[in-house]
């Protein structure tokens, strides 16, 4: 039986009575009723879920993290007292605000704290650094930053950039457990200690808020290179907190949600946070995600949901087994990319019953969610979607003589089209050309219109999806989405380089696809210095997106219309025809060394860890 037979779904697959569909409806019940008053009402807010959250039960615990707990009432306290500092700033209404910080308790605070002004915190990567991180805030245009003491040294590096020297105020933003024992530098305020005296009764201002209005922005690679500006509603936000953590996870107050992930991707702020508020449950938030201290963390923090990326669950089954594996109070667990090869594994070693798999863009308009817990799926969606057929070779939809596009059978895959909606529209980004290039318009009819996710899946059946593959100019790597434009720039400004062409390939036993770059090197250059190329690019890149294999050519290819031709280059992968050489950087590496056929039988049988 092949993989696609395997994974598709009946009507008895789906509705079938089970001891786990039949719990918990009462919760997906509550979750549909949010999702309704989500249609009608524009009142339901960020703010107004803590506040009331504080008001009905201010003793329960909102936010954990290490030693420290904070309650509802806290939770509301601390956000009143820095959306009062903020206002004190100028900040209003339809301001962004750049938030660049690790994770920790205040980060929560800043983000309800703007959520109560009408603002939008804008959050940074914190891994980006240069160009990329000047480049992203000059897409969103904020009035002032609020920088973590921990990053301050990574802003200062593009302090004097256009468009962000003139930035006003600059807040430094010391954390509660390590208060500032100086002076801040020149220039920068002492947020924290601003905060202290603030009074933390609620702001008339939260009730002039709209669930419409902006309540932040996660940056994304996107597929034309430097990262784009996704925009997050307080509806689509709510919904999400509505259709996965009520409806998929079937949260209660008494759930206890372990997050690892940064809260400057949506997993952690929007999936996972949205789930807690609309619960009324308790945020666990870890500093960052360690293979060693994940299952000791989440029995600190008695957890009963926690969630995850593919490559997180990925380096958990690497670990060696230990008798604590199914010492945890864990019941559910969230997130996308759990390849369909480790799916059973994974539950059966960690003793997990329920994992809710889903699947959504960061700016995309809809989600799937696998609120039916059915295995090796990324869920349902009742929205209308279309998996459509596309060409490999131009990575474009195919069309008939009319234009119209042509949906595939169940059990093949195609290109994921989102419908485009009242109900479900696509708030897009920043930049208006960019968000209408995600759109296709005419797809079946005149006047219909779909967002293009730029991903592939397979057609399950029962509205049901499952994830094959990223189009584009993007690749995922370790958890993050890897812009080839961004890598070809870093590549192409090394001085023996004359021309690079980047992309992503498949790796057995690994998630995601490895950076690869097939270069050309300066004219008449005997050998590249390749430690210095390695230093060069972990200067330039965050160390995910630095190749882990390079190909050298006397030259690229390039279609009829001088694009590259990269469909080769990734079936052939590190193991090319002919004489070109390739290279290997392996972790802690520092520099590229050739690879041999025994090299890539080791990366073939999974011998090698990337």
């Amino acid at each position: 039986m092949s993989e696609s037979e395997r994974d598709t779904l009946s009507v008895w697959d789906v509705l079938k009575p089970t001891a786990d569909k039949l719990s918990g409806v009462d919760r997906l019940l509550m979750g549909a009723g949010i999702l309704l008053k989500s249609r009608f009402r524009d009142n339901i807010t960020i703010a107004t879920l803590i506040e009331g959250h504080a008001g009905r039960s201010p003793q329960h615990d909102a936010i954990t993290f290490e030693n420290e707990r904070y309650t509802y009432a806290q939770l509301n306290a601390n956000a009143n007292r820095y959306a009062r500092t903020l206002k004190a700033g100028g900040i209003e209404k339809g301001d962004v605000v750049g938030v660049l910080l690790d994770n920790r308790p205040e980060t929560l605070f800043i983000v309800a704290a703007l959520a109560k002004l009408g603002a939008a915190a804008a959050m940074c990567n914190t891994k980006q650094r240069g160009d990329v991180l000047a480049h992203s805030l000059s897409t969103v245009k904020p009035k002032a930053m609020l920088v973590g003491d921990e990053l301050f040294d990574a802003f200062e590096e593009i302090r004097d950039e256009s468009g962000i020297a003139e930035l006003n105020p600059l807040w430094l933003v010391s954390s509660n457990s390590r208060a500032a024992t100086a002076p801040p530098p020149e220039g920068w305020t002492d947020f924290v200690a601003e905060a202290a005296n603030q009074p933390t009764g609620n702001l008339d201002d939260a009730a002039e808020v709209s669930s419409k209005d902006t309540c932040f922005y996660i940056f994304t690679s996107g597929t034309t290179g430097m990262p784009k500006a996704s925009r997050m509603s307080h509806v689509r936000w709510l919904r999400g907190g509505a259709g996965l953590g009520m409806a998929g996870l079937r949260l209660t107050p008494e759930d206890r949600f372990y997050c690892p992930l940064p809260l400057y991707h949506n997993n952690a702020l929007t999936v996972s946070w949205s789930s807690v508020l609309c619960a009324g449950a308790t945020f666990a938030l870890a500093k960052k995600f360690s293979v060693s201290g994940f299952w000791p963390d989440v029995r600190h923090h008695k957890a009963t949901v926690f969630c995850y990326i593919g490559e997180l669950c990925r380096y958990l089954l690497q670990a060696d087994p230990h008798e604590n594996d199914r010492n945890h109070s864990i019941r559910a667990v969230i997130g996308n990319g759990l390849r369909p090869d480790i799916w059973d594994e994974f539950k059966s070693r960690f003793g997990i019953d329920r994992v809710c798999e889903f699947y959504g863009a960061s700016e995309g308009n809809l989600i799937f969610v696998n609120g039916f817990n059915m295995d090796r799926t990324a869920g349902f969606c009742p929205l209308p979607f279309a998996v459509v057929e596309y060409d490999p070779e131009t990575e474009e939809p195919v069309t008939d003589d009319n234009g119209r596009m042509k949906e595939v059978k169940k059990g093949e895959t195609g290109l994921l089209l989102n419908k485009v909606t009242d109900f479900a529209p696509f708030e897009g980004y920043t930049d208006p050309e960019a968000s209408e290039k995600k759109l296709f318009r005419g797809v079946f009819k005149k006047d219909d219109c779909y967002f293009n996710t730029g991903d592939l899946v397979r057609r399950q059946g029962m509205r049901h999806i499952a994830f094959v593959d990223r189009l584009g100019d993007t690749f995922r790597w370790k958890g993050e989405n890897v812009a080839t434009t961004q890598v070809e720039n870093a590549l192409n400004a090394f001085s023996q380089i004359e021309e690079s062409v980047v992309y992503g390939v498949e790796v057995p036993h690994s998630d995601g696809r490895a950076g690869m770059a097939a270069i050309t090197p300066v004219r008449d250059l005997e050998d590249i210095d390749w430690g210095a190329l390695v230093s060069h690019l972990r200067d330039e890149l965050p160390d995910y997106a630095v190749p882990v294999f390079i190909r050298l050519r006397p030259e690229q290819e390039v279609t009829g219309t001088m694009k590259y031709r990269k469909v080769d280059l990734k079936k052939q992968a590190y193991s090319p025809e002919g004489d070109e050489p390739v290279y290997m950087l392996k972790g802690g590496a520092d520099r590229y060394e050739p690879i041999d056929d025994a090299t890539r039988e080791a990366l073939d049988d999974g011998d090698i860890n990337l």
